[in-house]
């Protein structure tokens, strides 16, 4: 169990970001002219900025409930089937997990009918990120672990098939733009919003934490986020009354040092020279709703901590 994660981070850490230094590439995708990428970017009012602050406080919450799931990287492709569905090579790079079939074109049907890489494979979800690079090449991760967590005892409900949402603000200029991203080291403890210069013995790793409300109704909106919210502390706002597993990526790189970027857009350009503090992270629902439910019943909703079988541990 990884138990270092869910660390605030400091004002210090923030102050210390390091610049990108990696190899900086354009390219221009299919039909670039007619795309617009508005819907990458994202700003979070002040309230929902400090309730992702406070979450990372939080931590896995007081009850400490939670299950686990543990994919790999599956391909790396130029889609994303959220923000530019059936548009195929327009986006920026993504690097995809789970879910072996995640294209453009992807919807719940096609996903339900792939395999996947994940433990367990009752989960088909797709999840994506943007592809991390190291002075231009492109890095996968070697360890992604999503965490389902709990945020009040009893109160939990399993994801709707088919829900889809979007967390972090790709369109960031500086790291108090994106309170979603936090970078770190392993076996140690400062975390940042923008990459930090892992010393040598260790490697970078990454978390991303999605919103925890619902709205009740939506499986979608317009900006792929407002039908979500983050909880406030832990009560969910008047306007997102349902309550979802707090989902949590931990992703973590062979690599450390400097050289760092990721796949981004820049002035409308596709890039692999975006700075950390873009990062941010996709989830389309596809699990089996059974084995999905007796996870939340069983787990969040009684105040354990679930492995991947979806087991007390």
């Amino acid at each position: 169990m990884h138990v270092k994660v869910r660390a605030t981070i400091g004002a210090a850490a923030v102050a210390a970001a390091v610049a990108v230094t990696g190899l900086i590439i354009s390219y221009e995708p299919v039909n670039a002219s007619k795309v617009s990428h508005a819907g990458h970017g994202f700003a979070y009012s002040p309230e929902q900025a400090k309730a992702i602050v406070e979450q990372q406080q939080i931590g896995i919450s007081a009850y400490g409930s939670e299950f686990r799931v543990t994919c790999a990287a599956s391909h790396r492709r130029q889609d994303d089937p959220i923000v530019f569905q059936n548009q195929a090579g327009v986006s920026h790079m993504h690097e995809f997990f789970g879910n072996r079939s995640t294209n453009a074109n992807s919807t719940l049907t096609s996903l339900k009918a792939a395999t996947t890489n994940c433990n367990p494979v009752s989960d088909k979800s797709a999840y994506w990120v943007p592809t991390l690079y190291k002075n231009g090449q492109a890095i996968a991760p070697d360890s992604v672990t999503m965490y389902y967590q709990g945020i009040q005892p009893q109160n939990a409900t399993a994801f709707p098939q088919g829900l889809r949402y979007v967390v972090g603000n790709s369109k960031a200029t500086s790291p108090n733009d994106n309170p979603a991203a936090r970078w770190s080291c392993t076996t140690q403890s400062p975390s940042d919003r923008n990459f930090l210069n892992c010393p040598p013995g260790t490697k970078v790793e990454t978390y991303l934490d999605f919103p925890t409300c619902w709205n009740g109704r939506d499986l979608d909106s317009a900006n792929h986020r407002d039908h979500m919210a983050f909880a406030l502390g832990q009560t969910c706002p008047s306007t997102h009354p349902v309550v979802m597993p707090r989902l949590e990526f931990l992703l973590t790189y062979p690599v450390n040092g400097t050289g760092l970027s990721l796949g981004g857009t820049i002035n409308g350009v596709n890039v692999t020279s975006a700075p950390g503090y873009t990062f941010h992270g996709d989830f389309m629902n596809a699990w089996d709703q059974a084995e999905l439910q007796r996870r939340v019943t069983n787990c969040l909703n009684t105040g354990r901590k679930c492995g991947t079988d979806g087991n007390p541990v």
